[in-house]
């Protein structure tokens, strides 16, 4: 029994399967195609195997671009020819043509995808089981050099995503770490043959892709940055194809996916920013336990895109902060040192107005909620709500900041008294004159409406009565005097005060 390549193979086929042209080397695979469907019609396995052992040892891997490129169109005829290639021939046959897909030359290249797409589609469901090996070969030359290559790239794509998707076995699990990690990359034509695959994976309907987003939506978001507005399109519309299921089916893991938006609010591309601050809205109802339970980095968040020059942005953040505080649970007592920690942190160093008003918003909410808390926190956050008074911020600030001062001071007697006492601490000095002189009557006069005239004078009068700087305590008087006289919150204490002096009089 013959059964040398040589022998196998007739010396004209071995010629023209190197040959310079294009069309010998056709003949020569059509040639070999027919000779295996005649050793597969007789079963002659062993005959099979040497063919295609001659063609990989002699053709596909020489040192001749020609010898490759004809190993390549032989080696995908043999396939043809098979018919219904068993594991053990494409496990011989495939290997040397997923190699060919870097090589130097690009029509190598090209011929290894036209190769492929031939071996595949003649295996279908059996081509499965190389899908890892050719995945990566398909990833890598998404990116070719040479436009041919790259469009026999999307040949080729177009079918191993047809073969995957009707194939019940196909290892999703295993395949999703291999995605996740490829979305890191920055190329573009890469990110849209990755992002390709994601929605194809998310439009099988007995696939279910939400259980693996917290593996894969950063990497979109990433891609979401990109300078080509057709590759943001497709990740965009990726995005919002994910956020339809979350908001049908409800169910994620919406912690992980929290953490990554989070973290996404802080990134400089514009749309990354505010596609991260939406999710986070939708969430608040999707999954409020979620939100709560990252709190405070998402407060630090919010705060910071609150001051943002983009609108859109601004907005996103500023409706996500008034629907946490609307939330009824309101946040756990063990995150509240945290989030004063954040309102602290974000008061000294913004010079946003928004961003202030935000904070004077939460330290409302925590007031009402974790009152002791709060109040143990005082000593760092009073100076900071009395610096609102004094460094020129917008009305609206400032009477936010004030009543928050005064919702500290109407906890008790104490309080009361501490809060006036460091308001009285800032007019001290010369700075605090003038500070007294230009602001201290608008300061005092909110704090009448909100605390009551009759409460703060005598509160006051019982702190100046035993102040030891005389020259302080006069000037003070003096201005509460013509706050007396004069302001319109303490009309009501000036009645009273003169009902009580004609009764007084009637009496002597």
């Amino acid at each position: 029994m013959r059964g040398s390549g040589e022998e196998l193979l007739p010396q004209t086929v071995l010629r023209q399967i190197g040959d310079k042209m294009y069309e010998k080397r056709k003949l020569a695979a059509l040639e070999v195609e027919q000779i295996i469907k005649r050793l597969a019609q007789q079963n002659d396995q062993h005959r099979i195997r040497i063919i295609i052992d001659k063609l990989i040892g002699e053709f596909a891997f020489s040192a001749v671009a020609n010898h490759r490129k004809g190993a390549l169109l032989c080696l995908a005829a043999a396939t043809v020819g098979l018919g219904a290639p068993s594991e053990a021939h494409l496990r011989q046959i495939v290997p040397p043509v997923l190699a060919s897909f870097t090589d130097q030359d690009s029509r190598v290249r090209y011929y290894a995808c036209e190769a492929l797409y031939n071996i595949a589609k003649v295996a279908r469901s059996g081509f499965v089981i190389f899908f890892p090996e050719a995945f990566d070969a398909l990833f890598r030359l998404s990116a070719d050099s040479e436009s041919n290559v790259q469009n026999a790239v999307q040949f080729l794509d177009s079918l191993v995503k047809d073969v995957v998707t009707a194939c019940p076995s196909f290892d999703v699990h295993a395949f999703i770490p291999k995605l996740r990690d490829y979305l890191r990359v920055v190329n573009p034509h890469k990110r849209q043959f990755l992002i390709s695959w994601v929605v194809l994976l998310n439009s099988i309907p007995d696939l279910d892709m939400i259980s693996y987003l917290p593996q894969l939506l950063d990497g979109i978001l990433a891609i979401l940055s990109d300078v080509n507005r057709e590759i943001r399109q497709a990740a965009f519309g990726c995005l919002h194809e994910f956020l339809v299921d979350l908001r049908r089916i409800r169910r994620a893991d919406f912690g992980s996916l929290t953490a990554i938006l989070v973290d996404r609010t802080a990134a400089t591309d514009e749309l990354v920013r505010l596609t991260s601050l939406s999710w986070l809205g939708h969430f608040v109802s999707l999954a409020p336990n979620a939100l709560l339970g990252q709190l405070p980095q998402l407060l630090a968040s919010i705060l910071s895109n609150v001051s943002h020059s983009n609108a859109e942005i601004h907005g996103q953040a500023r409706k996500l902060s008034v629907e946490l505080l609307g939330l009824p649970p309101g946040p756990a007592r063990k995150d509240v040192p945290a989030l004063l920690l954040v309102l602290h942190q974000q008061l000294s160093g913004s010079t946003c107005d928004a961003t202030r008003l935000e904070i004077l918003h939460w330290l409302h909410l925590l007031l009402r909620r974790a009152k002791a808390e709060v109040l143990l926190a005082l000593p760092h956050l009073l100076p900071q709500l009395l610096d609102l008074q004094a460094l020129g911020c917008a009305d609206e600030v400032q009477a936010a900041s004030l009543a928050v001062l005064a919702a500290v001071a109407s906890c008790d007697s104490a309080h009361f008294q501490g809060v006036l006492r460091a308001l009285l601490d800032r007019y001290r000095g010369p700075s605090g004159a003038l500070l007294l002189q230009h602001g201290g009557s608008g300061v005092l006069r909110r704090l009448c409406a909100h605390l009551g005239g009759r409460h703060v004078f005598m509160e006051l009068a019982g702190i100046l009565r035993h102040e030891p700087d005389l020259g302080f305590a006069a000037t003070v008087v003096q201005a509460l005097n013509l706050i007396l006289l004069t302001a319109p919150e303490l009309h009501k204490l000036r009645e009273e005060l003169r009902s009580a002096a004609t009764g007084g009089g009637g009496g002597g």
